[in-house]
């Protein structure tokens, strides 16, 4: 369970990126609090995607909407002031990748940004845990980074339940964000395991509606959430 607001944060990397602007308003009227943007870079993950234009081209179609960034990429301290500049609300960067985590984070939070901490499926949760106070989210992916589309792994849920556990007794105000097979089945063990963010990409945009999609994904999560 958590004691956070359960927010849906559709991916939109499992968009129809030929009809940007048809999307991003299809999100703004499904009900989705949070729109979320992978970027990736080639290097740290084994695929390419989008850069700071779609950042700033998001920002520009769909107003205050809050824009989740995921920077899967190797150096996200060279860039993370640009996606700020560009319009990002909240910016996840990766403990794995080559910088220097507390630093980077403290530089995203004086800029006014919410900074997020992500985790790969097969990173300890320990590496993360003395970080955790520069954190206004952990992201715990439940996928291996870098395509969409791929099975939940359901071996990472002890990693949220723990996470909460920590983030309550040392009362600490973070969100837990799930990103990777999350759909109407998985999404019930995230919420039980403590995670309140749900990222979801395929499994939304698959769906002929959109807003009916988010309003199920946010169904089941609620009934997790109250059943424990």
């Amino acid at each position: 369970m958590t004691n956070r607001p359960i927010l849906i944060a559709p991916s939109i990397l499992g968009a129809d990126l030929g009809c940007i602007d048809r999307e991003a308003k299809r999100i703004q009227e499904s009900g989705a609090e949070w729109v979320h943007i992978d970027v990736m870079d080639g290097h740290f993950v084994p695929n390419i995607s989008f850069g700071v234009n779609m950042v700033r081209t998001l920002r520009r179609l769909m107003g205050e909407a809050t824009l989740d960034v995921h920077l899967m990429i190797e150096q996200p301290d060279r860039y993370a002031n640009d996606f700020i500049e560009a319009g990002a609300d909240c910016l996840n960067i990766h403990l794995e990748a080559r910088h220097q985590s507390a630093r980077t984070l403290e530089s995203i939070r004086q800029k006014g940004c919410r900074a997020g901490l992500a985790i790969n499926p097969a990173t300890l949760l320990k590496h993360a845990v003395p970080l955790l106070p520069l954190c206004d989210q952990l992201l715990c992916m439940t996928v291996n980074p870098g395509f969409g589309g791929q099975p939940f792994m359901k071996e990472v849920l002890p990693k949220i339940r723990e996470a909460r556990e920590i983030i309550l007794r040392q009362n600490y105000q973070i969100d837990i964000t799930v990103d990777g097979g999350v759909n109407d089945e998985t999404a019930p063990s995230c919420i039980g395991s403590g995670a309140n963010i749900l990222v979801s990409g395929s499994h939304l945009f698959a769906q002929p509606d959109l807003a009916q999609a988010v309003a199920k994904l946010r169904s089941v999560a609620t009934a997790a959430n109250v059943s424990g």
